[in-house]
C-alpha cells in the first residue's frame, strides 16, 4: 500500500492520468491525500472529478478556492447555466448530483495520526493550533453541508476584512475560516492578511511573512501540507510541504510517497 500527497490538478485530467500511471496506482490498495483545487483552468474538471469520486475511500481532498467556487455555483444555478464554461460541462452533466455530493462530503482540513500529517488546501494563521484548525473547519464543513449552504455561497465572496478574530460569529466568521483555509499565503503576526498577493516570497513589502514562516506559528511542530501556492513552488522541509507545482500554468503535477518520500512528476498542462 502507499499513499500519495497530490498537488493542485484544476482540471488537467491527462496530467492526472499520466501520474497515476506513472505511480502504477492500485485502486484496491493505494491512497490519494489531495490537497485540493481538482476543478478550474484546465478544461477537464468533469473528467478529474469522475475519475477520483470513482475511487471511493480510497480519495481525500482538501477542498481548495476552486472546489468552493464550483459548489457555490452549484448553489446558485440550478440549471446548470452558469457563464463558467468548464463549471457547466459539470453542473449539467447526468451525473452532477452524485458529483456533487462527494465533492461537498470532502473536509476543509484532514488530520492523518498515522503519519502525523495536517493537509489544508492553502494554510493556517499563526494563531491557529493544529486543534484549531480542524475544529475551526469542521464548523465550515457542517454548513456546507446544512440547509445553510445557500446563504454561506452567496455571501462567500463579500469583503473579507484584513484577518482573523475570534469572535466574529455567523457567517462572517465561516467565510473568514474558508477564507483563510483556502486562499492565505501571506500574513503578519496578527493573522492580518493581504488577499490579493500571489508572487513568491519577498514579493511584497511590510510585516508579511509567508504564512508558514512565523517563527511562533501554533503549528510550526506540526508537519503540514498545502497548495495552491504556483508561485511558491515545489518545496520540501522538516515541517511543510508545498505541492502547487503549477501543473495548470504548463509546470507539473507532483505526487509525495510517504512512505518513502519519494517525490514523482509528470509534466503538467501545455500553455502557449
Amino acid at each position: 500500500m502507499a499513499t500519495y500527497l497530490i498537488g493542485d490538478i484544476q482540471g488537467c485530467y491527462d496530467a492526472l492520468q499520466r501520474l497515476l500511471q506513472k505511480l502504477n496506482f492500485d485502486p484496491s490498495a493505494d491512497r490519494i491525500w489531495s490537497c485540493g483545487d481538482l476543478v478550474n483552468r484546465g478544461g477537464q474538471s468533469l473528467e478529474v472529478l469522475r475519475l477520483l469520486a470513482g475511487l471511493g475511500d480510497r480519495v481525500t481532498v482538501t477542498l481548495g478556492n476552486h472546489d468552493l467556487f464550483l459548489l457555490a455555483d452549484d448553489s446558485k444555478f440550478t440549471h446548470g447555466n452558469t457563464p463558467n464554461n468548464e463549471f457547466r460541462d459539470v453542473l449539467q452533466a447526468p451525473d452532477r448530483a452524485g458529483l456533487m455530493n462527494w465533492l461537498t462530503l470532502q473536509p476543509l482540513a484532514f488530520k492523518s495520526a498515522e503519519y502525523n500529517l495536517l493537509m489544508v488546501h492553502a494554510g493556517v494563521v499563526p494563531q491557529w493550533t493544529e486543534a484549531d484548525t480542524l475544529a475551526y473547519a469542521s464548523e465550515v464543513e457542517q454548513v456546507l453541508r446544512s440547509d445553510q449552504r445557500k446563504e454561506f455561497f452567496a455571501r462567500m465572496n463579500e469583503g473579507k476584512g484584513r484577518g482573523w478574530k475570534p469572535e466574529r460569529t455567523g457567517i462572517e466568521r465561516q467565510r473568514m475560516i474558508a477564507a483563510i483555509l483556502t486562499r492565505i499565503r501571506f500574513c503578519d503576526t496578527r493573522g492580518r492578511i493581504p488577499w490579493s498577493a500571489s508572487g513568491p516570497p519577498g514579493s511584497i513589502e511590510g510585516p508579511w511573512l509567508p504564512w508558514f514562516k512565523h517563527p511562533h506559528r501554533a503549528t510550526r511542530e506540526v508537519f503540514m501540507a498545502f497548495g495552491h501556492w504556483a508561485s511558491l513552488g515545489l518545496r520540501i522541509k522538516t515541517r511543510y510541504i508545498a505541492l502547487d507545482s503549477g501543473c495548470v500554468w504548463g509546470g507539473r503535477l507532483t505526487a509525495y510517497r510517504l512512505e518513502d518520500k519519494q517525490v514523482i512528476q509528470v509534466p503538467g498542462k501545455f500553455r502557449r
